[in-house]
């Protein structure tokens, strides 16, 4: 498939680099990276998926080769350098994806922006950490205390925690690659703000059409989390994977573009 790649100056004063395929006539699909990503974490999805999406991956604001404000780490920061991103591609909406935590920024994308969203898929997206000890724990042992440059080693076993299953070294190298990019002030700026987001109170105002991907083997967010997303967001659906872990669509992106194609074509009809 013809890919092509770019960079978007944004009224916000970001630069966005971000990957792009499909028709472009097609149905507009705005996939979300998570912390410490970048676009080409989708690449396995951008491999796979049918022609007729129109398909973005951006990379958002200090991550990547994005460019690096001092400030600005909140979901809804970058859920406002997105909707800049739509304005400054002619993207008038899209079917909005989110991974891990790009899941937050896409929920408040909804919220804030909802004409801007086709549909949701949140895959793998946390409804709130901020009640998790564990992802606590993390922020005061690891994150709050980085430095540059950021040692390899933690980012690497940042990115194998989220496995469940053995990935190949190209695969993982790639992906430890680009959270070497990120500074530690960006990991400790935006991983605050996720443990801080909560917009449990504000689901109920998402009007567009949702899909809650969840790996069941997810160590990170339990079924009773998944299941209030889902109950939040009015006709929301819940689908799970068994077995799989918390990045599924990286695990396994056949499966996930199945899903979310079909969610995002049937948008169309």
């Amino acid at each position: 498939m013809d890919r092509r790649s770019g960079a978007a100056k944004l009224r916000t004063g970001v630069r966005m680099p971000y990957l792009e395929q499909g028709d472009p006539h097609g149905v507009p699909l705005l996939l979300v990276h998570a912390v410490g990503d970048s676009g080409r974490i989708f690449e396995g999805l951008l491999d796979r998926l049918p022609a007729s999406l129109h398909a973005f991956a951006p990379t958002l604001r200090g991550h990547g080769d994005a460019s690096r404000p001092e400030s600005g780490y909140r979901s809804h920061h970058f859920a406002a350098d997105l909707a800049a991103f739509m304005d400054e591609l002619g993207i008038e909406a899209a079917v909005v994806a989110g991974g891990s935590s790009g899941g937050l920024v896409a929920q408040r994308l909804a919220i804030d922006y909802p004409d801007r969203v086709l549909g949701l898929a949140l895959l793998g997206s946390p409804l709130t950490l901020g009640d998790k000890p564990e992802a606590e724990h993390l922020w005061n042992s690891t994150f709050s205390k980085l430095t540059d440059p950021v040692d390899p080693v933690i980012v690497r076993g940042f990115a194998e925690s989220t496995l469940t299953r053995p990935m190949p070294d190209i695969l993982l190298d790639a992906a430890v690659s680009e959270g070497l990019k990120v500074p530690a002030f960006v990991w400790r700026a935006t991983v605050r703000g996720i443990l801080d987001d909560d917009f449990s109170a504000e689901l109920g105002g998402i009007a567009a059409p949702t899909l809650v991907i969840w790996g069941e083997a997810d160590a990170l967010l339990p079924r009773e989390d998944q299941e209030a997303l889902a109950r939040g967001i009015r006709g929301a659906r819940l689908l799970t994977y068994p077995g799989a872990g918390h990045v599924f669509y990286w695990e396994d992106p056949s499966s996930a573009v199945k899903d979310l194609a079909s969610f995002a074509l049937g948008l169309a009809t």
